[in-house]
């Protein structure tokens, strides 16, 4: 019995885990894409670095903060015009990635500043002596010296996406958050409750897995 509910629950699964799949994809790109500059660029204005600007900086990290103090949720049916000017609809993984790329941009922004702040002040000033550009530093010395603390943020944010993505479910994102409020919310089938915590446990466990692999890889330290 529970293995025919299981393979009749196949094709459900199957659909939305590819529907998580394509969210939390187009989300970490485009995080990675406007949040790494965002990251560099508040780490090389900060003061007594080689691109100070205290108004850059500022404004920079007041815009970052204010979007990373707003509840997920909240977030979520606040850019649903946004999500609709975008995608041409307020409902499914389309529109549900323009909230959690907006969510996810600031997040990762902020750990890429932490990474390049754990990033010997001597390397950079060794760097800055020798007349380096600003474009050679960050490119020679920062991004390669910062890339095990990069790529950590980039699994943690990932995950963070996951998470984020199973919370769409709640306006109709789709994914496998969606099918368990649908399925297993609503029709209280606690077999599908339970499979889509089992999914997202794996892969949740199989990305942080690759992710530590990967930043050990590439620690020359």
């Amino acid at each position: 019995m529970l293995l025919e509910s299981l393979t009749a629950l196949l094709p459900e699964l199957n659909k939305a885990f590819l529907e998580t799949l394509y969210m939390v994809g187009i989300s970490v790109l485009i995080s990675f894409i406007f949040g790494l500059p965002a990251g560099i660029l508040l780490f090389v204005t900060d003061k007594g670095l080689f691109l100070e600007n205290a108004w850059i900086k500022n404004i920079l990290g007041f815009i970052v903060n204010i979007i990373r103090s707003i509840p997920f949720i909240i977030l979520l049916i606040a850019l649903l015009p946004l999500a609709n000017l975008l995608t041409g609809t307020t409902i499914g993984p389309a529109a549900a990635s323009v909230s959690l790329s907006a969510a996810a941009i600031p997040f990762f922004a902020r750990l890429v500043e932490q990474s390049l702040r754990e990033i010997d002040k001597g390397v950079v000033e060794a760097a800055i002596a020798t007349g380096a550009s600003p474009w050679l530093i960050i490119k020679e010395v920062l991004l390669p010296e910062a890339k095990p603390g990069i790529i950590q943020g980039v699994t943690i944010t990932v995950i963070s996406l996951v998470a984020y993505s199973a919370m769409a479910g709640i306006i109709g994102g789709g994914g496998v958050g969606d099918l368990a409020i649908r399925f297993g919310y609503y029709r209280y089938d606690n077999l599908v409750m339970f499979t889509t915590i089992i999914i997202l446990i794996c892969f949740v466990q199989i990305i942080q897995f690759a992710g530590d692999r990967f930043a050990k890889i590439t620690d020359k330290r």
